[in-house]
C-alpha cells in the first residue's frame, strides 16, 4: 500500500484528522480486520472532530479572553464568596446565549467575577458561539480612536455581532456624552440579538449613576437588566493566598477531539 503518498495527499487536501486516523489505524492490528467502509468511517470521526476542535480553538483564540485557561471544569464552590452553584451550572449550560439574555456579575475587587466570566466563555467558545471580551475602560479609549481614524464600523460591528460580549470591570468613572451614545449603540443593537455578560465592583442599582445622564440611563439599563440573570457574589479576595483555589489558577483545558464533534450551535462566520 502507498502509505507515505496517501498521506501526503491528505495532507495536502488540508485532512489531517484522517491522516493521524490513518497512520494511527496503519499500526493497530485490530485494524487489519476492518473493511474499507469502516476504515472510511473511522477516518471521517476523526476529520470532524478535528475540525471541531480547530473551530473552538480559533474561537477561543479571536475572544481574547483575560483569563484564557478559566473553565467551568475548575470552578471552586466552596469557597465563602455566596456563588450560586445552580444557578451558574444553568448559566454553564449556555441556553441564556440562545435566548439572548444578559448576565450581571457584581461583587468587589478580587472575589473571582472576570475569571468566572471567562469560563462561561470559554465553555461558549466549546459550545460553538462567537464571545468578543473588552475590558471597558480600554473599550471606551479604543472606540474613542476607532472614531478619528476610521475603524469605528469596523470594531463596532465585532461588538454587536458577537454572540457573547463580555463588558469587564464595569464603572466606576462616569461615562461622558461620547461614551453614552457608543454604549447605547451597542446595546441597542445586541439587544434581542445577542448576550452581554457585564462584571462590575458596584451594584446594579449604582449604574445609573455611572451613565451619569437620565435618559440615556434610562434607556440602556432597560436594554441590559430587564432580562438579565445575576450574580451578586460577595466575599474575601480570591488573590490572597490563604483564599485562594482552584479556580484563580485553574490548569489549561485541552479540549479532546471527540469533545468538539457535536457543538451545540452552528459557528457563525
Amino acid at each position: 500500500m502507498l502509505t507515505h503518498p496517501t498521506i501526503d495527499q491528505l495532507r495536502a487536501l488540508r485532512l489531517d484528522g484522517m491522516a493521524d486516523a490513518f497512520i494511527e489505524l496503519q499500526t493497530q492490528d485490530q485494524a487489519k480486520d476492518l473493511g474499507p467502509a469502516e476504515w472510511l468511517a473511522l477516518m471521517l470521526d476523526r476529520e470532524a472532530a478535528h475540525r471541531g476542535t480547530q473551530r473552538f480553538k480559533s474561537r477561543l483564540r479571536h475572544a481574547k479572553l483575560r483569563h484564557g485557561q478559566a473553565s467551568i471544569e475548575d470552578v471552586d464552590y466552596r469557597t465563602p464568596r455566596r456563588l450560586d452553584k445552580a444557578l451558574f451550572q444553568q448559566l454553564a449550560a449556555g441556553r441564556w446565549i440562545t435566548e439572548h439574555r444578559n448576565l450581571l456579575v457584581t461583587g468587589p475587587c478580587g472575589v473571582g467575577k472576570s475569571w468566572l466570566s471567562c469560563a462561561l466563555a470559554q465553555k461558549a467558545c466549546r459550545d460553538g458561539y462567537t464571545v468578543h471580551y473588552a475590558r471597558v475602560p480600554r473599550l471606551f479609549a479604543d472606540l474613542e480612536l476607532a472614531h478619528g481614524d476610521g475603524r469605528f464600523a469596523r470594531l463596532f460591528r465585532m461588538l454587536t455581532k458577537a454572540d457573547l460580549l463580555i463588558l469587564d470591570d464595569w464603572g466606576p468613572d462616569r461615562l461622558n456624552p461620547n461614551q453614552r451614545r457608543d454604549l447605547m449603540e451597542i446595546v441597542e443593537d445586541r439587544y434581542g440579538a445577542g448576550s452581554t455578560l457585564i462584571t462590575s465592583q458596584l451594584p446594579v442599582e449604582a449604574w445609573h449613576d455611572v451613565i451619569d445622564e437620565p435618559t440615556f440611563a434610562d434607556a440602556i439599563l432597560d436594554r441590559l437588566v430587564h432580562n438579565a440573570y445575576r450574580l451578586a457574589l460577595d466575599g474575601p479576595s480570591m488573590r490572597d493566598p490563604k483564599t485562594a483555589k482552584s479556580d484563580t489558577v485553574g490548569p489549561v483545558v485541552e479540549m479532546a477531539d471527540a469533545a468538539a464533534t457535536k457543538p451545540t450551535k452552528a459557528v457563525k462566520k
